[in-house]
């Protein structure tokens, strides 16, 4: 078969998978059908199943990746709608902003060093706690692998999704702007789904949390480069 008929089918198939799996999600809110996990397993199981080439497979699906410079700024509509929240707790939102951004970073540091990884693959793990438009963008200023930190960037929400509620019980955290802080600014999209799942003030807190850590980390990752290199 043609490389154009394998592009065509990677392209429509990725597209099929996510929407089959955030339906499924949206009815039975079972983790395995959470579209970070299912979409991608499905897909490296089609691609494994037809040995459908990479390049071929890339032919089309990068207008995919393309779609994260409008979803980045798309972004700015949940700020703009939860401006009143912003205002009435801006000390909150600013601690867990801060917090979350330093000790993602300070964590995934310590981690790579701990390891041992080359120091490539330890930069591109760095930007893993943030959603993926803003972590890619990080991910090159820091020297990093983009692809790398895309994978990591999904295994960290969905770690994010699983443990977040029995770490919540086990430390005694209560708070709904604890809760959401946490989800919003460690585990980006995923947890912030997760944090909605929980309860309204915890998803609104998680939605601002991780727009704001996401936009400093980007801003800032010229900077951080320097003093964790």
């Amino acid at each position: 078969m043609s490389d154009l008929f394998w592009a065509v089918l990677s392209l429509l198939m990725t597209v099929l998978f996510y929407i089959v799996a955030k339906t499924m999600y949206r009815r039975t809110k079972s983790f395995w059908f959470t579209p970070l996990l299912a979409a991608p397993i499905a897909v490296l199981a089609l691609v494994m199943l037809l040995r459908i080439p990479l390049p071929d497979y890339f032919m089309y699906t990068h207008w995919l990746v393309a779609l994260l410079g409008p979803a980045t700024i798309a972004f700015a509509l949940p700020i703009y709608r939860q401006r009143h929240m912003i205002m009435r707790y801006p000390l909150t939102l600013a601690a867990g902003v801060g917090t979350g951004l330093i000790l993602g970073l300070l964590s995934n540091w310590g981690l790579a060093r701990l390891l041992g990884l080359p120091p490539v693959l330890a930069r591109s793990l760095l930007p893993r706690s943030v959603s993926t438009p803003f972590a890619i963008l990080a991910s090159s200023n820091f020297g990093g692998l983009p692809d790398i930190t895309a994978l990591m960037v999904v295994f960290t929400g969905v770690i994010g999704m699983l443990c977040c509620e029995p770490i919540y019980k086990l430390i005694r955290i209560r708070s709904a702007h604890g809760r959401g802080a946490g989800l919003g600014s460690s585990s980006h999209g995923a947890g912030t789904a997760k944090a909605h799942e929980i309860g309204q003030e915890e998803g609104v807190v998680s939605s601002l949390t991780m727009v704001f850590v996401g936009i400093l980390m980007v801003l800032l990752s010229p900077l951080f480069a320097q003093i964790l290199s």
